[in-house]
């Protein structure tokens, strides 16, 4: 059975559903009834800053808190969806964090993240202003995904603004309901 996990790195707060969020769950509903679905708001949990110890100690600890509570999430996955709004042409803060954990995460003794994440999906939805300039935001995530031999699934982009501007993109709308279904 497939496992979506959806990982929300868009800092609107809860009652202000952005449009990347708003696409995201138009693309959901297109799942297939069996899949199971489960939502991260990555800004909503209190993931500790990544310290670099890969010259020093060289190891991680196995994480502790929410930052296991995403491991867990994180392996348990057969698909990552990255709900990335692109900021400042790049990945937004709450995801970088997530990915910047990657790196020690590779380095716990015994868990093997690199071999247990090859071969999961990874699928981006995204809105933004300009589909040109979030191409720097998609080259980062295809190289991640190259990195740890993830399926690249490519992305859903759709014309962003004001919250609920996205519904006016309705290529975007479409899309997004075919969305998963196009392995």
């Amino acid at each position: 059975m497939r496992h979506f996990v959806f990982l929300n790195g868009s800092t609107r707060t809860a009652e202000q559903r952005g449009n990347t969020l708003t696409l995201a769950r138009l693309a959901a509903a297109g799942l297939p009834a069996d899949a199971r679905q489960t939502w991260i708001d990555l800004a909503r949990l209190s993931l500790p800053p990544f310290e670099d110890v890969r010259h020093t100690t060289g190891s991680y600890a196995m994480p502790t808190g929410d930052a296991k509570t995403l491991l867990d999430a994180t392996l348990a996955a057969t698909d990552l969806v990255f709900i990335s709004p692109v900021y400042w042409f790049s990945i937004p803060s709450p995801i970088k964090s997530y990915l910047d954990h990657w790196s020690g995460w590779l380095r716990v003794p015994g868990l093997d993240f690199k071999a247990k994440m090859a071969g999961k999906s990874l699928w981006i939805v995204t809105t933004s202003g300009d589909l040109a300039k979030a191409q720097p935001m998609f080259d980062s995530y295809h190289l991640c995904a190259d990195f740890l031999g993830l399926r690249w699934r490519g992305t859903l982009w759709g014309k962003g603004g004001a919250p609920d501007a996205v519904l006016a993109d309705t290529a975007a709308c479409e899309s997004a309901t075919r969305f998963f279904a196009g392995e």
